[in-house]
């Protein structure tokens, strides 16, 4: 038997969000902040710069984590590599080298309690099954329900390779499930983009995450090099299709 004090019942420390069993909270302020510290803390809290904290419930059930994300975990949870083979493990690696996310990544199975390690980015909670393939730009994995499948893809154009900046390789996410995202941006500052045999072009690397289903390429702003050279665009990435864009238009 186990027994918790001072966490659920912790008034500095909030649910803000919750998706099937994953419970996401936050540490409204600092309270071992220094007297060095304590201004910086301070502002920090009132400008939204907080720690955030991932709690899942596993029964008899698993999830897949980035490595060393795990804080502490209780009950029959216990934790395996999530590799079948030496022939897996390399694969993995080099999926891990090209995506720049932790190779391999562990899974903790069974029915208790995992806490995640505190961050100041914000989390969020995404059904997988709702985005038909979703593509993350690096680093915003955090973790996901096992039945959730990972592999690895590169970009299908030479132009979205080559200037798109989103990277050559994206880790894909698709199947059921839930997936935990570490956004650069609070939710409320994000925009989703619903699109249906449409486009939208975009001057940066402002999506973070979007649909396998969408055509990305890089082009011109305008059909021609002098509309293009009056607009001061240039190249723009363009998704096209059916399916979902995740912008941070403030990152």
């Amino acid at each position: 038997m186990i027994k918790f004090v001072n966490l659920f019942d912790n008034k500095n420390f909030t649910e803000i969000n919750s998706m099937g069993n994953i419970r996401v909270y936050e540490h409204q302020k600092s309270l071992s902040a220094t007297a060095a510290t304590a201004i910086t803390e301070h502002f920090a809290s009132v400008m939204n710069v907080r720690k955030r904290q991932v709690l899942i419930q596993l029964v008899n059930d698993s999830y897949v984590l980035s490595a060393g994300a795990m804080q502490w975990m209780t009950g029959g949870v216990k934790m395996v590599a999530d590799v079948k083979s030496p022939m897996d493990f390399l694969k993995k690696s080099v999926s891990g080298s090209v995506t720049n996310e932790s190779a391999i990544k562990p899974k903790y199975e069974g029915t208790g309690l995992l806490m995640l390690e505190p961050t100041y980015k914000h989390i969020l909670l995404e059904d997988v099954s709702e985005w038909n393939g979703l593509v993350l730009e690096s680093g915003l994995f955090l973790a996901s329900q096992s039945s959730v499948k990972h592999n690895v893809i590169m970009r299908s154009n030479l132009s979205s390779a080559a200037f798109g900046n989103e990277g050559l390789f994206n880790l894909r996410l698709s199947g059921y499930g839930i997936a935990v995202l570490e956004s650069p941006v609070p939710k409320e500052e994000l925009v989703w983009v619903m699109l249906e045999n449409d486009e939208i072009k975009i001057d940066g690397s402002f999506a973070i995450a979007w649909s396998d289903s969408l055509d990305f390429r890089v082009e011109r702003s305008s059909r021609n090099l002098i509309g293009a050279a009056i607009s001061g665009e240039g190249l723009v990435n363009v998704y096209r299709g059916t399916g979902k864009v995740l912008l941070a238009p403030v990152a």
